[in-house]
């Protein structure tokens, strides 16, 4: 475990840093006349590499105090209309259908919206140029059942449970391709919400991530849980 962090993290951490880096230093040398349109790109460039150090950052330390027990929840009623929009801000080509009349559900809004747009991250990664993912929703039996649909190529029943250990990427060896903790963080905050995430089929070929929550029948706050990533 040790070894497969350090490689991962030191891939993951270097590529944003060098990149962020060298469009600073490029900004600042004072021997190249940018163009307005140039200094634009630059900028662009250090803001994503800053911005992919600070969700890894963020990933980390949320895995480390779920792990601990220490992660305070505050769970709230929340509608999925509310957390959509941020979840899916910096996800493009994502069909939203069947939403508009679910029940708001027991949870943490901030989390929730983590839940999301791990899985819709991880969805839009595994769907072939010109598909899309697609969220929808449905309620039964006092609970939500929020589904995100890629059409990927899907993934054996025996091995669909690696996907939420951390640092595992689809059984990736090298770890290039980034850490693997969208899909651990999503299922421990989930359990910590009491709710579950499971992997089944897309009709057609894929895979689907359904979270399950259940309705907001009353208000609680600042629930400390003692959870860990994986829990069931």
């Amino acid at each position: 475990l040790r070894t497969a962090l350090l490689r991962a993290v030191g891939h993951d951490l270097r590529t944003p840093l060098a990149a962020g880096w060298a469009a600073v230093t490029s900004l600042r040398s004072r021997d190249v006349d940018f163009s307005a349109e140039d200094r634009d790109e630059l900028l662009a460039t250090a803001d994503e590499s800053m911005a992919k150090l600070n969700r890894l950052v963020e990933n980390l330390l949320d895995l480390s105090r779920l792990e601990a027990g220490a992660l305070t929840l505050n769970l709230r009623a929340t509608s999925l209309e509310e957390v959509l929009p941020m979840a899916l801000t910096d996800i493009p080509g994502v069909d939203v259908a069947d939403v508009e009349e679910i029940p708001a559900v027991l949870a943490d809004p901030p989390l929730l919206e983590r839940v999301i747009a791990n899985l819709v991250g991880n969805a839009a990664r595994h769907t072939p140029p010109g598909k899309k993912v697609l969220v929808t929703a449905s309620a039964l039996a006092g609970r939500v059942e929020l589904r995100v649909v890629d059409r990927g190529p899907g993934l054996p029943a025996d091995g669909r449970e690696r996907l939420f250990e951390p640092f595992q990427r689809l059984g990736d060896t090298d770890n290039t391709t980034g850490l693997g903790l969208g899909l651990a963080l999503a299922r421990g905050l989930t359990d910590a919400m009491n709710g579950t995430l499971t992997p089944e089929d897309t009709p057609g070929g894929g895979l689907t991530m359904v979270v399950s929550l259940p309705f907001a029948a009353e208000t609680v706050s600042a629930v400390p849980t003692e959870r860990s990533v994986g829990s069931t």
